[in-house]
C-alpha cells in the first residue's frame, strides 16, 4: 500500500482531499502512524464484501488449531479475541476502520510457547487482518496448517489433512474470492509479497491451496510437496 501525505506532490496522478493517489485502483481508509488516511489497495486487498466472506473462513481455520496455543498459554486471550474480531467483521458488526484500529491496538500473543503454538496464534492474527487485506485469509490457512505440521515434524500428511478440512469449509463465495487473489510471490505489495508467507512451508502450503483453487474441480493433489516442521 502506498500512502502519501497532504502537500506531497506527484503531478502524474490526481489529488483527492489533500491525499495523493498513486494508482487507479479504488482507494479506501486505512491506518498509518495512528492516523486514518486514504490508501490505495493492492490486488491482494479485494472488495470489502469478499473480505467479509473470507474473514469467516479464516476464523474457522484459525479456531481449528487455537487449542495448540491455549494449552500452552491458557491465560493469553489475544488470539481468541482476534478470531472474535474476524467473526464480528464477517457478520458486518465491525467496520473496516474499526477492525483495523482494534487490530493494531491488540496485545501481542505470548511468544514463550512452542513453534506450533506460535503458528496457531499467528493464524488468529492473520484472520483478524482479513478486514484490512483479503490475502491474509491464505495466511490464516497456511499458519493453521503449518501449526499442525509442527506438532509432528516430518509427517506432511497431517498438513494435507488440515488443508482438506479447510477446503471442506469453503463456501462458493469464499472460493471465488480466493481465486481473485494473485499467486503468492507475484506482487510485492501485500502479505503474499516478499516476507514470511512467500517462503518455506507457508509458501508451499499457499501454493498447494492456490493450485487446487485453479483446478477445474478444485482437486487437492494426491502427493504433498511441502516439508513439515518449518517455523
Amino acid at each position: 500500500l502506498h500512502v502519501t501525505s497532504p502537500g506531497e506532490r506527484h503531478d502524474a496522478t490526481p489529488r483527492t482531499a489533500g491525499v495523493q493517489l498513486t494508482s487507479v485502483k479504488q482507494p479506501e481508509w486505512g491506518l498509518r502512524n495512528g492516523a486514518m488516511m486514504i490508501v490505495v489497495r493492492s490486488p491482494q486487498t479485494l472488495e470489502e464484501a469478499d473480505r467479509r466472506v473470507l474473514a469467516a473462513w479464516a476464523a474457522d481455520c484459525a479456531e481449528h488449531v487455537l487449542g495448540l496455543f491455549e494449552r500452552e498459554a491458557p491465560h493469553d486471550t489475544g488470539p481468541r479475541e482476534a478470531i472474535a474480531r474476524a467473526r464480528a467483521f464477517a457478520r458486518g458488526e465491525l467496520g473496516v476502520a474499526d477492525a483495523i484500529r482494534r487490530r493494531f491496538g491488540a496485545r501481542v500473543a505470548d511468544r514463550r510457547v512452542s513453534a506450533a503454538a506460535l503458528a496457531a496464534a499467528r493464524a488468529a492474527g492473520q484472520a483478524a487482518a482479513v478486514a484490512h487485506v483479503g490475502a491474509h485469509a491464505l495466511g490464516a490457512a497456511a499458519y493453521a496448517a503449518n501449526a499442525v505440521g509442527l506438532t509432528v515434524p516430518g509427517q506432511p500428511d497431517v498438513i494435507a489433512t488440515e488443508i482438506r478440512w479447510q477446503f471442506d469449509r469453503l463456501s462458493e463465495e469464499a472460493r471465488a474470492a480466493l481465486k481473485r487473489l494473485p499467486p503468492v510471490g507475484e506482487t510485492r505489495s501485500g502479505p503474499l509479497g516478499p516476507g514470511l508467507l512467500s517462503s518455506g512451508a507457508l509458501r508451499e502450503i499457499i501454493c498447494v491451496i492456490q493450485a487446487a483453487l485453479a483446478a477445474p474441480a478444485h482437486v487437492l493433489p494426491a502427493r504433498w510437496p511441502f516439508v513439515s516442521g518449518q517455523r
